[in-house]
């Protein structure tokens, strides 16, 4: 008896079994009814995905890797203290002074800027196969190459000479900016703090140029950045110490002048006279010369805060093109094309309500 029930049991499990099962034959037999259809529809995709491929221009891509200095070390943090002290100033153990507003984590943000991408604008390029000298503004506004397609639908317009003001971007040069804004990518690995950036063109030469150019301008703004401060500094103390020095000179010539023409003179009021100048020459002379020592620590502190980058991967001009890759468009073509020609196949014989059913 439990036999029988459990056999009772598993027979509408075997009943959704068989009606959930696919039935490979009729699709085979809806497919094979329309071959005449994939005999018409692959070749005509694959024509229309080599000629799409053709018609997109190539593009090269150049690569460059840096390695920064990570966080100030402890000489740079020494250095600023032994300045401090000098100027009659003490600093305390905290280190939170020291911490760099811009990490390496931040320099692609900071590169997507609207102010460091425009700067990119009067960037002096010229292409492999000319001589001509133009900005990468210039360039990129009269020798993109697009495929065809895309000119049927765009209006002539006039060129004319337009101001830049990253504040207030016109038309054109918005255009302008979110082409290179995807043609110059920033990425840093957040492990190891490596750089990467990378510059696709058309240009091979031009790819190669933008990615030298690029690493430079952020180099320069980050040791800008970061030396900004210290180089502040050097210039209030190279001011003090010139007009200590001029100060100096001034009481010193004085003195000179009083000690010559009382040379022979003996009475107290003379002596007096002349020790006061004897004493305030030797202030200006103190004043002068820690302000001299204050300067050679400030240029110090300007080296000592200074970034360094290590190249890992200079810029170079690339031989092989990065794209596009014919034989993968045309893949996807077709596809493509076979999937639209079966999903038309099995609705025409009502194989794909069946498959959607389930």
């Amino acid at each position: 008896m439990d036999e029988l029930k459990n056999e009772n049991i598993n027979e509408p499990e075997l009943d959704q079994e068989e009606e959930s099962s696919i039935d490979y034959k009729a699709i085979f037999a809806a497919l094979w009814k329309h071959k005449l259809l994939y005999v018409i529809v692959l070749p005509l995709v694959f024509i229309i995905g080599a000629i799409y491929a053709k018609s997109l221009p190539k593009f090269y891509q150049c690569q460059v890797t840096l390695a920064p200095e990570l966080g100030n070390s402890g000489g740079s943090a020494g250095g600023l203290k032994s300045l401090a002290s000098s100027l009659g100033y003490r600093m305390g153990s905290s280190n939170k002074g020291d911490v760099d507003a811009i990490t390496p984590t931040l320099y692609p943000d900071l590169m997507n800027s609207v102010d460091f991408k425009t700067s990119l604008f009067n960037v002096k390029v010229h292409r492999m196969d000319s001589s001509r000298v133009m900005t990468y503004y210039d360039y990129l506004l009269y020798y993109q190459k697009s495929p065809w397609w895309s000119k049927m639908f765009s209006t002539p317009d006039t060129i004319k000479h337009e101001k830049l003001n990253p504040f207030m971007l016109t038309k054109r040069q918005t255009a302008i900016f979110k082409v290179i804004n995807a043609n110059v990518v920033c990425d840093v690995d957040d492990k190891t703090g490596v750089i990467t950036i990378n510059v696709t063109d058309q240009d091979p030469l031009i790819a190669a140029t933008m990615a030298d150019s690029v690493q430079s301008r952020l180099q320069t703004f980050i040791t800008e950045y970061r030396t900004s401060k210290a180089r502040n500094d050097l210039e209030n103390t190279k001011k003090l110490c010139m007009e200590a020095k001029r100060r100096y000179e001034k009481v010193r010539q004085q003195y000179g002048a009083f000690s010559d023409a009382n040379q022979e003179l003996i009475l107290e009021s003379v002596r007096s006279k002349q020790e006061d100048l004897e004493n305030d020459m030797q202030l200006q002379f103190n004043t002068y010369n820690a302000l001299a020592s204050n300067l050679q620590d400030a240029y110090a502190k300007v080296q000592a805060v200074t970034p360094a980058f290590t190249t890992l991967q200079s810029a170079t001009v690339p031989i092989k093109k990065t794209g596009p890759h014919g034989t993968r468009i045309v893949l996807v073509f077709l596809v493509l094309g076979f999937l639209a020609t079966t999903v038309y196949a099995l609705y025409k014989e009502g194989e794909l309500k069946k498959l959607v059913g389930m």
